[in-house]
């Protein structure tokens, strides 16, 4: 079976896929439904983006986060609550200027408050990925035979089960610039679950960054641990929202 992971990047989406019998390779596509139709219809995707929206948003977020947390000790930080599907809608057209996207930032907080208990606003670090989430959010409720094969994982949760249920020592980036020997850290992981050194030292494909390109590369095992039920959902089983979404962290 195909096994693919995928990240959000600047271009759109990066995919790093094996084919059965064949070695990794990786690719960028401008959309999520573009990346999905370039696939085999049996293949099994793992993305590091949130998957299923509430309609209410709780204390530590969905359920999947809170679960999460507390396996990755310093690493936690990196798991962010997501905010009401009314909060990811609230502002759906493209930016034309700074002032616009920050506007916009400020009106899905406030209706984040509106709809979180307790009430709570949108991080910056959030809503820069609300398009992404809700691609991906209107592919799976226009193709609901999609939800069986495309997963939600979590880079750090996956790194942590890959190395033993241990969190990783280092932080991949520091304020916002990608930490060298936190990456190193993560590639020798990498490396012991299969990878060639050479593939993940390669440059990214255009539109990519190098730490979008190692969190592919993750994805895609934990994309083969789903398809050999090797995989555990946090929860187990997974909650759903109220489109009928799985909404679980895979690793």
């Amino acid at each position: 079976m195909t096994v693919v992971g995928v990240d959000g990047c600047k271009a759109g989406w990066i995919a790093v896929r094996r084919d059965p019998g064949a070695a990794p390779s990786v690719a960028v596509f401008p959309s999520f439904a573009a990346l999905l139709d370039a696939l085999p219809a049996d293949a099994t995707v793992a993305v590091d983006m949130p998957i299923g929206l509430p309609d209410l948003s709780q204390n530590g977020g969905r359920g999947p986060e809170a679960l999460v947390r507390p396996l990755l000790g310093n690493r936690q930080s990196s798991v962010f609550a997501i905010p009401s599907r009314a909060a990811l809608y609230a502002h759906t057209d493209g930016f034309t200027t700074i002032g616009a996207w920050y506007a916009a930032h400020r009106q899905a907080s406030e209706v984040a408050k509106a709809t979180s208990d307790p009430p709570r606003g949108v991080s910056i670090q959030a809503f820069g990925i609300f398009a992404k989430i809700r691609e991906i959010d209107a592919v799976l409720i226009a193709r609901p035979e999609l939800r069986s094969r495309v997963f939600e994982s979590h880079p750090e949760v996956a790194f942590c089960r890959l190395n033993n249920d241990q969190a990783m020592h280092l932080p991949k980036k520091i304020k916002g610039a990608v930490n060298p020997a936190g990456m190193t850290e993560r590639k020798a992981l990498l490396c012991r679950h299969g990878y060639s050194r050479g593939f993940l030292d390669r440059t990214p494909p255009r539109g990519a960054a190098a730490d979008d390109f190692l969190d592919a590369a993750v994805m895609m095992l934990i994309a083969g641990r789903i398809a050999s039920g090797e995989a555990r959902p946090f929860p187990d089983p997974p909650l759903a929202d109220r489109f009928g979404i799985p909404v679980a962290i895979w690793a």
